[in-house]
């Protein structure tokens, strides 16, 4: 009995040692080499893993933009155009700079101005709430309120303002990660680049319905009458879906837009006040 087990015994460590060297000669054979400079990366990278570039996370990021000598037009949005230049002179390539981006609110339906009609009374989430019903005001456009997007920031750059019920955008904190855009179920967080002087103009609505409705269950607005983009000399607004955008590609900041604005839904930022018009006695 006992030389039996001893047998076995025996067997057994002699078939788990040639499994381990077949095992060692094989992993040898198909091992991938990584590029040590992947971890050089990372280590220059912040460290976020916000998933703003659109990868998975830092280290996902750093593999292709080795792996890949072409990129040249990526970026790491919480590091910006420093980090990316740091990363693209480590790696002997040309980094394209790109303008620095912020997010902003796609509505002007605050609590007052929209009053509730109903009460949700189910989970405290946006994302629950845009798939049960249209919402607790009559816009089933705009911001829902319960702050999925504040939530998703890592960086403490938006918080919810009692007195409007709406996120406000901390654009000294916020790093274009583009969290907050993801994980808004109506799409009216978008990110736009900052601008000259961090002055930026854009239009504070995403309400598709047709002027007439629009106007029934909000004040402030679009209402699609085309007077922004007949103001506009640049030809940066347009008009579709009875909604106007302003293309911040083609944008002047010529402030022409806003004054003819009977919403009053264009959103001037970062301007000085316009000088008030003295006639001449």
């Amino acid at each position: 009995m006992t030389s039996t087990l001893l047998y076995t015994v025996l067997s057994l460590s002699i078939l788990g040692g040639l499994l381990a060297v077949i095992l060692f000669f094989v992993a040898q054979k198909f091992k991938v080499q990584e590029d040590p400079r992947i971890d050089q990366v990372v280590e220059a990278l912040p460290g976020a893993n916000c998933g703003g570039c659109g990868f998975a996370g830092c280290r996902a990021f750093a593999e292709f933009y080795v792996n890949n000598p072409e990129a040249t037009d990526y970026l790491c949005p919480v590091g910006g155009n420093e980090v990316m230049l740091r990363v693209a002179q480590m790696l002997g390539r040309d980094a394209r700079e790109q303008a620095p981006k912020v997010a902003v609110l796609r509505c002007n339906g605050s609590c007052e101005i929209l009053p509730r009609l109903n009460k949700y009374d189910g989970s405290p989430s946006c994302t629950v709430a845009a798939d049960l019903y249209g919402g607790q005001t009559g816009c089933s456009y705009g911001c829902l309120g319960m702050g999925d997007c504040v939530k998703a920031c890592q960086f403490d750059a938006l918080v919810m303002d009692p007195d409007t019920c709406l996120p406000v955008v901390l654009e000294d904190k916020c790093t274009s990660c583009g969290a907050c855009v993801k994980a808004c179920p109506r799409n009216i967080i978008e990110l736009r680049p900052k601008g000259p002087k961090n002055r930026r103009i854009y239009v504070t609505c995403a309400n598709k319905d047709k002027g007439a409705v629009t106007r029934k269950v909000c004040s402030v607005g679009c209402i699609g009458c085309q007077l922004c983009m007949k103001a506009c000399p640049f030809e940066a607004i347009t008009i579709t879906d009875n909604l106007a955008y302003i293309d911040p590609a083609k944008c002047r900041l010529c402030r022409k837009c806003a004054p003819v604005c009977p919403a009053g839904c264009i959103a001037e930022i970062n301007f000085p006040p316009k000088k008030q018009e003295t006639g001449n006695e």
